[in-house]
C-alpha cells in the first residue's frame, strides 16, 4: 500500500519544485537574461502544470513569459538611454 502512494507523492513533489523554480526563473528574466530565464521558467512551469500542479504551473508559465517581455522592453530602454 505505500507503494501506491509513494509515485504520486514524488510526482506532486517534483511538481511542485518545477513550478517554484519557474518562479524563481520568471524573476531571473527581469533581471537577468529575459530571454534563457524565460524560456526556462516557460518550460518548467508547462512540466510542473502537466505534472499534477495545475494552477500554479499555469501561472509560472505566464509569469515567465511577462517577465521576459518585460525585461527585454526594459534592457532595450536601457540601452538606448
Amino acid at each position: 500500500m505505500a507503494n501506491l502512494t509513494s509515485p504520486a507523492r514524488s510526482r506532486t513533489s517534483a511538481a511542485r519544485i518545477c513550478t517554484i523554480v519557474a518562479f524563481v526563473f520568471a524573476g531571473l528574466a527581469l533581471l537577468l537574461s529575459p530571454l534563457l530565464f524565460g524560456v526556462l521558467g516557460l518550460v518548467l512551469g508547462v512540466i510542473g502544470a502537466v505534472l499534477g500542479d495545475k494552477p500554479l504551473g499555469w501561472y509560472a508559465a505566464a509569469a515567465s513569459v511577462a517577465a521576459a517581455v518585460i525585461g527585454t522592453i526594459i534592457g532595450t530602454l536601457l540601452l538606448n538611454m
